[in-house]
């Protein structure tokens, strides 16, 4: 080995567990970051809040933001940064689906995937709302345990909430508009209960003021562990 790449060694072996251009043993390895594949517009919100999180995790969301740029003065350096960008890249098309792989394969940096994703993909319009919504308000429990039920709705309201984008701020206003989106989301968990819960149902909705929709699970969940005691 030359006394170059003794000192790129020794370079590169000596950077921090914080500093982005770090690689650790595990960051080479074949498993995927997340657990599911980006599908196209009906999962990509979802899909690149998880990959932004995971990447995060691992120090590595410059390379997607374009904020860690490769250097032009150190040669050890921009290497490092081509194989960080290159197992990057690598994480993005592991969690794409068979066919949006293939359409982005040849691709070389990072940050230019990650854009064309958002471009393509970060679209959301009313037949999507629509569908969501309407997912929504025709979920029921269905003889489920009432946590699985819980789960499902909740799940599909933090998607539903994350289009919508509505900004928040510290006022009454902003106060009365949470209080109606809870009591929104307690009557659409109250309507989707099996109706063995219909005695529990009226006397939470009799409550004034009305129980937030966390609460009001957890009274659904009690009486039903009560019931599978007896």
């Amino acid at each position: 080995m030359s006394d170059v790449d003794d000192d790129e060694v020794t370079m590169i072996s000596k950077l921090d567990f914080g500093d982005p251009l770090y690689l650790h043993a595990s960051d080479i390895s074949s498993t995927p970051l997340i657990n599911f594949k980006l599908k196209g517009t009906e999962n990509y919100k979802s899909w690149s809040c998880a990959m932004e999180l995971a990447l995060q995790t691992k120090n590595k969301t410059g390379f997607i933001n374009g904020s860690l740029e490769k250097s032009t003065t150190d040669d050890v350096l921009a290497n490092q940064w081509e194989r960080c960008n290159a197992v990057v890249l690598s994480w993005i098309l592991g969690a794409m689906s068979e066919e949006l792989y293939f359409g982005q394969v040849y691709s070389k940096v990072a940050s230019v995937v990650w854009n064309e994703l958002k471009e393509t993909y970060d679209k959301v319009d009313g037949s999507f709302m629509f569908n969501l919504y309407q997912r929504i308000n025709s979920l029921t429990q269905n003889g489920t345990s009432v946590s699985d039920y819980y789960h499902k709705l909740n799940s599909l309201w933090k998607q539903y909430d994350m289009l919508c984008k509505i900004p928040s701020c510290e006022c009454d206003v902003d106060k009365l508009r949470q209080d109606h989106i809870n009591n929104q989301k307690l009557m659409q968990f109250l309507m989707g209960l099996d109706d063995t819960y219909q005695q529990l149902r009226s006397n939470i909705l009799t409550t004034d003021p009305l129980p937030s929709v966390k609460t009001a699970f957890s009274l659904i969940s009690r009486e039903e562990s009560h019931r599978v005691v007896k």
